[in-house]
């Protein structure tokens, strides 16, 4: 019996690290998202390819694709934040719940919260991202990727 779970425990953590080192599709994904809330624009934007497609819902159009889609997105997003009186956003990436990756192409689904500041409240939306990247060359980058949730809600103060 010992020798069983020894053994199990062994597959498994083996099988862990393989999982574990195997992920370089996430890589863009997570230097987007720092990048993000640093505000490096220069660093996100260089994680995707160089006409990706973004879906979000900050203000119509909703969607912005090509060369120009992350600058475009980042202005759509800055200014209807500005309006609804937004500040300090920052994205914190979950547990990534879906990766199906075939050859150079991978699909990625990752549990997303946004937290910002709203008339002196701390506020969030959590809700889920959803990435398609593909490997160019020696790297992988982000060729489109959606935030899907509901509207944000206030955060409970702890007691």
């Amino acid at each position: 019996m010992k020798i069983r779970f020894a053994l199990a425990a062994a597959a498994t953590l083996t099988a862990a690290g393989v999982q574990a080192a195997d992920r370089a599709e996430e890589v863009p994904i997570r230097t987007m998202i720092a990048a993000f809330n640093k505000g490096d624009v220069a660093l996100a934007k260089s994680t995707h390819v160089a006409a990706p497609m973004i879906l979000d819902e900050p203000t119509a159009p909703f969607t912005w694709s090509g060369s120009g889609a992350v600058d475009e997105w980042l202005a759509a997003l800055s200014k209807s934040e500005a309006n609804a009186g937004k500040t300090g956003g920052k994205v914190a990436l979950g547990a990534f719940t879906r990766e199906t990756v075939m050859g150079d192409h991978a699909y990625i689904v990752a549990q997303s919260t946004y937290t910002f500041q709203q008339a002196k409240r701390t506020m969030r939306e959590t809700g889920t991202m959803t990435f398609a990247v593909v490997k160019q060359a020696a790297e992988w980058k982000i060729q489109a990727w959606t935030w899907t949730s509901p509207e944000a809600v206030p955060v409970e103060k702890s007691r």
